[in-house]
């Protein structure tokens, strides 16, 4: 495993910030955008939006019976400015964590996604695929 392996995906999303925020804690809008590849979708997404509390997302690929499993413990929740969770998945390592960090500017908001701690440098080149398609989703979701 390679702790030091991490990313950092950015995007401007023509929304504020707090909208942007608020989707990533409704599991509504969650099944919306967090599919990380063509075709995808999510059937089932569940959270406690709370610091201590867990999220539940399940992710499946169009050819597959079963989804993958994605879960973690909010870490921290600063609406609007920062969130951040630990990520664990079928493919991540237990201590990963993703953060978003949320900036106002020009009427809408940069949103910079930074997730560390991966086991293998094709995880983290994996995760930094899906990221990106997942920002995308979030902007066409909102």
């Amino acid at each position: 495993m390679t702790a030091d392996l991490s990313l950092k995906v950015s995007r401007h999303l023509p929304f504020a910030p707090e909208r942007v925020f608020d989707a990533w804690l409704d599991p509504v809008m969650m099944q919306k955008f967090l599919v990380p590849g063509p075709g995808m979708t999510v059937p089932e997404a569940s959270n406690d939006p709370r610091v201590g509390g867990r999220f539940r997302v399940i992710m499946k690929a169009p050819d597959v019976d079963e989804g993958w499993p994605h879960e973690g413990e909010y870490l921290e929740i600063d609406r609007a400015s920062r969130l951040r969770f630990t990520w664990v998945s079928p493919y991540s390592q237990e201590d990963s964590e993703v953060t978003l960090d949320l900036e106002p500017n020009e009427g809408g908001t940069d949103l910079t996604l930074t997730h560390v701690r991966f086991p293998s440098q094709e995880s983290r080149d994996n995760h930094e695929g899906g990221w990106t398609l997942i920002l995308q989703s979030l902007e066409g979701a909102l």
